[in-house]
């Protein structure tokens, strides 16, 4: 299901008073960058994006938001397009590149979470068996893309542009909680979500990105400290981090919940608060900590500068995968994938 976003045209800035004066922040990405949620089904404005805009917003009070992330996304649809409609632009990356043509000079911010469908999507069967092959061509064929994605981007900037990419939290540590096969699955995920996640990164400072350490901050690789989790007793604290900021162990769902998403945004605003930023002031941190409800549907996304959202994603039928990482799990000699399909007419 391809769905159209509504919109007069890309990055019509010049009608607000002291256009003179505005920037820009450019998201692009995933389900990540779009903010999906299981429990409602939609794309929401508790994303990552939407939360570091609120704070790059104090630091640079005329700064504006231009929201292209897309649920279900891959490197390839993310250059070609397919997944979701711009308008004027045959793709999300073409629909940024008009925007910064159009702004040139102006854009001050530009994030990036994409990567994970491309194997997901098409290398694990329904019966949850892993193409080995497949595997090995896709991922070299996504770090190609994610070059081309990350290298265009790039030079479409200028010295004052600050480009972000991010790695990947790993949902499958929630399989911890199923007992010892499932311990050991969480275990075997780990080098293959970290294999990944290095991948990614070279990729991105090989074309002048920094890189947001998403893995890092949901404490990925760490099996030692142990942390109590209401209900499930002592467990590692990659497992407890999981638990909590995810659907992974409640829905089995993979994506980040409204406290996951406010975590993303600190590893993105670290990022960029290790050097000065165009618009001057406080460097921006991370909120402050809690556990906000599920985020709102507020409509169809306007991608000229107002940061709303897009009731863009994935058939009916397709899994939910985009907040990924490398989600394949290689258990014994069998492949299993962590993935929620969206049901026909379920009702948010």
């Amino acid at each position: 299901m391809t769905l159209v976003l509504s919109a007069p045209g890309l990055a019509v800035a010049d009608e607000v008073t002291g256009a003179k004066d505005t920037t820009y922040y450019i998201s692009l990405g995933d389900s990540l960058a779009s903010g999906y949620q299981p429990d409602v089904d939609k794309d929401t404005d508790v994303a990552y994006t939407d939360q570091l805009f609120a704070q790059l917003k104090q630091r640079t009070p005329g700064l504006k938001h231009i929201r292209l992330g897309c649920t279900a996304e891959t490197t390839d649809s993310l250059i070609n397009g397919g997944k979701c409609d711009y308008p004027h632009a045959k793709s999300q990356l073409d629909a940024a590149l008009q925007a910064m043509a159009k702004d040139h000079g102006k854009v001050a911010y530009v994030t990036l979470s994409v990567g994970a469908n491309d194997i997901l999507l098409n290398c694990v069967s329904p019966a949850g068996t892993l193409d080995g092959a497949c595997l090995n061509s896709k991922s070299q064929a996504m770090a190609k893309n994610l070059a081309q994605i990350a290298g265009t981007l790039r030079k479409a900037g200028t010295d004052n542009t600050q480009f972000v990419g991010s790695t990947y939290h790993n949902p499958f540590l929630g399989a911890w909680l199923q007992g010892a096969a499932g311990q050991q699955a969480a275990k075997e995920s780990a080098p293959l979500v970290k294999a990944a996640n290095t991948g990614i990164a070279q990729v991105y400072k090989s074309t002048g990105f920094k890189v947001a350490d998403v893995a890092g901050a949901f404490s990925s690789d760490d099996f030692t400290t142990q942390v109590k989790v209401p209900g499930a007793g002592e467990v590692p604290a990659n497992v407890a981090k999981i638990c909590q900021l995810t659907w992974a162990c409640t829905k089995k769902d993979p994506h980040p919940n409204a406290d996951g998403h406010k975590v993303i945004a600190g590893a993105f605003a670290a990022v960029l608060a290790e050097s000065d930023a165009p618009g001057g002031g406080a460097s921006p941190t991370p909120s402050a900590s809690g556990t906000p409800a599920p985020g709102k549907d507020t409509g169809a996304n306007d991608p000229t500068t107002n940061g709303d959202l897009a009731e863009t994603g994935a058939s009916s039928s397709s899994p939910v995968l985009a907040g990924a990482g490398l989600a394949v799990v290689v258990a014994g000699t069998a492949a299993v994938y962590f993935a929620r399909r969206r049901r026909t007419g379920e009702e948010s």
